[in-house]
């Protein structure tokens, strides 16, 4: 059984920091008992916190790792601003750059995780020399679009259009509904076996008050998904998918020399098969982008790390060794 930490847990640190110009919040942690091999830095994904990493962090301070998870901008304690700019990919690698600055890191793993690993891709793109090894999960990589395609002419990403309008941040309001929220998104569903959430669709929100108790969160650890979001509530944190255009415009820097392949270091890519969001099938091509890139499907949902803790820790062991 894989060992997860808790969030007062006394293996772990948590720590601000001010990120050119904004606080962050994130998790430190070193191994007590042997040498530190090397650092690795956790980015989380939506509508998660470094928190969603928590099968993980004792298993790479077993190996040795330093390891940092960040809450990403619009999360847990860290500032959630209203301007857009604050939630691009660009902004996201440039906060991290700095964190890394900070922390005297000038080489390190990297891993993310749905938004997470859309970031980290890009921050290998934008910083190769700092990052020694990538791990996504989850998330394919995807080339730009050479012309700018809004979201609402492409249909598998509708649930993307319900985020980032106003519908969802304007009725998940308070301590009981943020509760169903977490509830459904970790796996409750109603008295019938209907989900919270469809790609095809977004939040049922129409279910909120049927949602049963997650499969995925223990008691306290939903409590402290509801008390991290009531900080700020989910506003900031759907700010990501409202930075599409925004995204689009900056990347054109990194891509403007398209020369394959793009990543040189080694790639770590998990695939989920049962991953409704973002399936395998998603990632058909990308490999030629990579120079050495390690491919593993694994039979799990969307919440890998959870679901599935014990295979993905054992994919990242054989990868990181």
């Amino acid at each position: 059984m894989v060992e997860r930490i808790t969030p007062d847990d006394a293996r772990i640190q948590w720590r601000n920091g001010v990120l050119n110009g904004k606080n962050y919040e994130y998790i430190f942690a070193e191994p007590r008992d042997s040498k530190i091999v090397n650092t690795i830095i956790l980015v989380h994904g939506w509508p998660d916190l470094a928190f969603g990493w928590r099968y993980q962090i004792h298993f790479l301070l077993s190996l040795g790792f330093r390891v940092i998870a960040p809450n990403m901008m619009g999360y847990g304690a860290t500032d959630a601003p209203d301007c857009l700019e604050f939630y691009t990919f660009k902004r996201a690698c440039d906060d991290l750059a700095t964190l890394a600055s900070q922390l005297d890191l000038t080489s390190f793993v990297l891993a993310g995780h749905d938004w997470g690993g859309a970031v980290v891709y890009r921050f290998a793109l934008r910083y190769p020399k700092l990052v020694s090894k990538l791990v996504v999960i989850c998330t394919p990589f995807m080339i730009s679009r050479e012309k700018y395609t809004p979201l609402t002419k492409l249909p598998n990403f509708k649930y993307m259009l319900q985020l980032a309008g106003t519908e969802v941040e304007n009725f998940i309001v308070g301590e009981v509904k943020l509760k169903q929220f977490f509830s459904g998104i970790f796996g409750g569903t109603t008295p019938e076996g209907e989900a919270l959430f469809s790609p095809y669709h977004g939040i049922f929100l129409d279910r909120l008050e049927t949602i049963g108790p997650p499969l995925l969160l223990s008691e306290s650890e939903l409590d402290f998904y509801v008390k991290s979001y009531l900080r700020n509530g989910i506003r900031g944190t759907l700010n990501w998918y409202r930075t599409d255009k925004l995204n689009f415009d900056e990347q054109e820097s990194v891509f403007s020399v398209i020369d394959k392949p793009l990543f040189d270091m080694p790639v770590l890519f998990i695939s989920c098969s049962s991953d409704g969001a973002v399936p395998p099938s998603l990632s058909k091509g990308m490999d030629i982008w990579f120079r050495n890139l390690t491919r593993k499907e694994i039979n799990t949902g969307h919440w890998a790390m959870v679901e599935n803790s014990e295979v993905v820790n054992q994919c990242m062991r054989e990868f990181l060794k």
